[in-house]
């Protein structure tokens, strides 16, 4: 799979997860702090992480800031994204069961990298509930304005 990952930081953390993605077998992109020469600011790098997860260039996003917050709210500015704080193992798999959530949000400042490792656990383990497809195909409409 392919996975957009972004951050406003290169912190020890996000080595780690860009290093574990691609242990698992996954392709990664990078954006923002995590790229050389791109622009850092978390809701560019935010929005960036959702197009290229809108587009279907990737096929999920992680993105990470300070608390998680900005990003996340940034990211679901972007038509077509359902990015989901987490901050645990049981939020990342409710996030992907009942949301059929497509980007990751952790805190840089909370998520240590075996918290991280359990959240990858749920969150790549996890797969939408079909009985919760119409309320995102609800959200969808939302994206279009239906």
């Amino acid at each position: 799979m392919r996975i957009a990952v972004g951050s406003d930081e290169a912190t020890p953390l996000t080595s780690w997860v860009l290093e574990e993605l691609r242990r698992r077998g996954h392709e990664v992109a990078t954006f923002g702090a995590l790229r050389e020469g791109d622009n850092p600011n978390w809701p560019v790098v935010a929005q960036k992480v959702g197009q290229a997860v809108a587009s279907g260039q990737c096929q999920q996003g992680i993105l990470f800031c300070w608390t998680g917050t900005g990003v996340s709210i940034a990211a679901n500015k972007v038509p077509g994204v359902r990015a989901a704080l987490c901050v645990d193992a049981p939020t990342a798999e409710g996030a992907r069961r009942w949301n059929d959530a497509n980007v990751l949000c952790m805190s840089l400042r909370l998520t240590t990298p075996a918290v991280a490792r359990e959240i990858l656990d749920a969150w790549f383990s996890a797969q939408p509930d079909p009985s919760e497809q119409t309320n995102v195909e609800r959200l969808k409409a939302m994206d279009t304005g239906r």
